[in-house]
């Protein structure tokens, strides 16, 4: 079972086109407008070992917004794909990870069912570099609402604007590594009473 997913998006705003494999070894080729979401992807693919590789072009000289969110549309179409029937799905996955003085803790269930939770205290109104914070949170809302997850992002306690973000994506990366998982034990079975995660 090849678990791969290519999708593209082309609008008047952006212009994406991403290729995903659940089952990689970290390979990533990373390129997009917005330099600290390109580092986060790179974490992202590193760190839940997939492979990645991104194109993005967009609208930035209004601002980032349609970028980063239009790149959490695509990927999280990416693994709705990429997951096919999920048969066999380890399902659920968390992470709880440090990063010097901040504790971040992702959670993640590839349901069939978007919902969304962030509670993610101080990222208002700072900027890491020409990268607006707030914009984090529109990424893995769009994620959540293309892959058809529960997502939920906790941040227990921090202050580094770039050591909280840094730490989230990682923390998700890992989230998503283990609960993409095929459990052997399951036999194919869908891990659901319904029989199906996809309606």
């Amino acid at each position: 079972m090849t678990r791969t997913a290519t999708v593209a998006r082309d609008t008047r705003e952006t212009q994406i086109h991403l290729e995903l494999a659940l089952d990689g070894s970290g390979r990533r080729a990373i390129e997009t407008p917005v330099p600290f979401l390109s580092h986060m992807l790179d974490a992202f693919a590193r760190h839940g070992v997939f492979d990645l590789k991104v194109r993005a072009a967009g609208d930035i000289e209004i601002d980032a917004h349609h970028t980063v969110e239009d790149l959490g549309l695509v990927l999280g179409t990416a693994f709705e794909q990429a997951l096919g029937d999920r048969a066999g799905l380890v399902r659920y996955g968390s992470a709880t990870l440090p990063m010097d003085e901040v504790l971040v803790t992702v959670a993640v269930d590839f349901c069939g069912r978007p919902a969304f939770v962030w509670n993610v205290p101080g990222l208002d109104g700072k900027w890491i570099g020409d990268f607006d914070c707030e914009l984090a949170k529109e990424f893995f809302a769009a994620f959540a609402t293309r892959a058809q997850c529960n997502l939920h992002v906790l941040v227990h306690y921090g202050g580094n604007a770039h050591h909280t973000i840094e730490c989230i994506f990682k923390a998700f990366a890992r989230a998503c590594d283990a609960a993409t998982a095929i459990d052997p034990r399951l036999g194919g079975a869908v891990p659901s009473t319904k029989g199906t995660l996809t309606k």
